[in-house]
């Protein structure tokens, strides 16, 4: 069976944009949080002072590191893919503890997850290696 090898270029390539967006809502979002330090949650007859500095930092550099992993991801650099692999593991781990709260949505970013480590794992060479054909017998009017 013949395979497609810019089918494989192209499931990279979806990876690296989802990469990309993810990793540009992450930083909107990190900055959004620390332009807001403080929130107020009421729960149950309870107030509570919530400080948002530190989740804003986490999703700062958290996106920044999604937004390089994806850029590099385009330039098939396997230091990004292996990064872009555990960044998407991490985030497929911490989306089952967010089941019993928001269980359509984390179902819905576990299945991209999955997609996404499958553009990632599957067939990384023939994305790697620049299509090279050895011409000495491809032309088999050459061949005596």
């Amino acid at each position: 069976m013949v395979l497609n090898k810019t089918m494989w270029a192209g499931w990279v390539f979806f990876a690296g944009v989802m990469l990309l967006v993810t990793g540009v809502l992450n930083v909107v979002e990190g900055l959004v949080a620390l332009g807001q330090t403080a929130r107020v949650v009421m729960v149950e007859d309870k107030l509570y002072m919530i400080d948002l500095r530190g989740w804003g930092w986490a999703l700062v550099i958290f996106g920044a590191v999604m937004l390089a992993s994806g850029l590099g991801l385009f330039a098939a650099s396997s230091a990004a893919r292996i990064a872009a692999i555990v960044i998407v593991g991490v985030h497929a781990a911490v989306q089952v503890f967010w089941l019993g709260a928001y269980p359509v949505w984390s179902l819905l970013m576990i299945g991209l997850d999955v997609v996404v480590l499958y553009a990632l794992t599957v067939r990384w060479q023939e994305v790697r290696v620049p299509d090279k054909v050895d011409n000495k017998f491809s032309d088999r009017s050459t061949v005596p």
